[in-house]
């Protein structure tokens, strides 16, 4: 059933507001994020093209990612005083709209601001000082900046902190952009880099090795499918969580052992029968994971989709030896080996379904609902 169906959301505004103005030849079209609320919040309209400094290229955007990221900073999840999931923070701002200053982890967003965190491209020109053999190839851009160097955490999100890729055109740092040489179409890489450098991220902080044993909560979703066929990659036996009508579609990606969202991990498994959970659900389910890992196991996480207030029995985490681990800065090796998978023919694209920019609304609604598997697009 699509978003527009769906009795739950048809009280929510679905069109993006639309501005136009007598376009020039230095104008493009955008979809600008102008504060933290609901779909009324995106406008779709005319915007300068951006001028590129130095050490900067310019992009053509070719297709760019739907997140949780965008949707949470939009309604201002990440501030401290959010307590729900995303689903809940959705209805709680159709009933009253937000008033939040420190939405964007923890600190104001720079609104209006052009969202977008993923973005597969073409380069269409770059400043004096950047190898003009750059011009006319396509690549993916890592959006995960480590602005002080990769020996310290401070990091900035291109689509959070500064504009991304839900336009025509972006600017971007030269050292941001990675070519790629590979037959998947421009939707495919457009899936790429927010998914799947998150996840490879959270497996080599967790230094996930081959013969370990991988639970993977959301396995259906963006992150979840990519951590899947990166754990596979790396040897390790992988048991995800997904809803029981995606499992015949998850089955084709590798996966071990499939369970229902419903199913008693415990019962099912055992305790102490994981060596690494990857859980980026969190939620009433958190306190079970502490349960089902070894001694000397791993949690990681680089998010809370069902809610960031979790049960924590600190017996469970000190006499077992856990480790958690959370992760948002990307190690410097993550996105070069992320090119390296795709090139190599490693790992494969999991594309849900594109729409067109204009369309973001209907996007971000029908990615809520959670029945598709892999990622969506967008494209300008």
């Amino acid at each position: 059933m699509g978003c527009f169906e769906s009795q739950r959301h048809k009280q929510w505004a679905f069109t993006v507001e639309t501005k136009s103005k007598e376009m020039t030849d230095n104008s493009m079209k955008a979809v600008v994020t102008i504060g933290n609320g609901g779909y009324e919040k995106l406008v779709y309209q005319d915007v300068l093209i951006p001028e590129i400094e130095t050490g900067e290229v310019l992009v053509e955007v070719l297709a760019a990612g739907v997140n949780n990221t965008e949707i949470n900073t939009r309604l201002g999840w990440y501030s401290s005083s959010v307590s729900g999931s995303t689903i809940e923070t959705v209805e709680s701002n159709v009933k009253s709209p937000p008033s939040i200053n420190d939405g964007g982890w923890n600190k104001e967003t720079p609104f209006p601001l052009i969202q977008g965190t993923d973005c597969c491209g073409l380069i269409q020109s770059v400043a004096n000082d950047v190898d003009t053999k750059l011009i006319n190839r396509r690549v993916i851009i890592r959006p995960c900046i480590r602005k002080f160097g990769f020996d310290n955490l401070d990091n900035i999100w291109m689509g959070s902190d500064f504009n991304g890729a839900f336009a025509q055109y972006l600017k971007i740092k030269a050292s941001e952009v990675f070519p790629i040489t590979c037959d998947w179409t421009d939707s495919e890489l457009g899936t790429i880099p927010c998914s799947y450098g998150t996840s490879e991220n959270m497996l080599h902080r967790a230094n996930v090795r081959s013969g370990e044993t991988v639970l993977v909560m959301g396995a259906s979703g963006g992150v979840g499918s990519a951590t899947v066929q990166l754990a596979k990659r790396r040897g390790a036996k992988v048991i995800g969580v997904a809803s029981e009508n995606k499992h015949e579609q998850m089955s084709k990606f590798g996966v071990d052992i499939l369970y229902g969202r419903s199913a008693n991990l415990i019962d099912e498994l055992g305790e102490e029968s994981v060596d690494v959970v990857i859980d980026n659900v969190a939620g009433e389910s958190f306190p079970s994971m502490l349960k089902l890992l070894v001694r000397g196991g791993r949690l990681v996480s680089s998010g809370a989709i069902s809610g960031p207030i979790v049960e924590l029995d600190m017996r469970d985490m000190y006499l077992k030896d856990i480790t958690l681990i959370g992760t948002t800065a990307w190690d410097e090796t993550v996105f070069p080996n992320i090119v390296k998978y795709i090139e190599r023919g490693e790992i494969q694209p999991i594309l849900a379904k594109a729409f067109p920019l204009s369309s973001i609304a209907e996007a971000q609604a029908e990615f809520l609902l959670k029945k598709h598997v892999g990622n969506f697009v967008l494209i300008p």
